[in-house]
């Protein structure tokens, strides 16, 4: 079974429990053609969905440090 495209490490740890639901559910080919498993495939669009953001705002403060540091090096020039 193919994983979820935007599924890496760090968000299979968080959205583990939504990605075996909706794994199991798409083992029955007839529920996931008719579409019975849209409710587990949402819960683990909206996982995936937090844990960017909770990414991208962990970066947040590396990404200014480096903005910063950037605009030092142009100034030393």
């Amino acid at each position: 079974m193919e994983m979820h495209p935007q599924v890496s490490d760090k968000k299979v740890l968080a959205c583990k429990d939504f990605l075996e639901a909706l794994e199991q559910c798409h083992s029955n080919n007839w529920a996931r053609l008719f579409g019975r498993c849209n409710g587990q495939k949402n819960e683990l669009n909206a996982c995936l969905r937090k844990e960017n953001v909770r990414q991208r705002i962990e970066r947040r403060p590396r990404q200014g440090k480096l903005k910063a540091d950037e605009g030092r090096e142009k100034v030393l020039q």
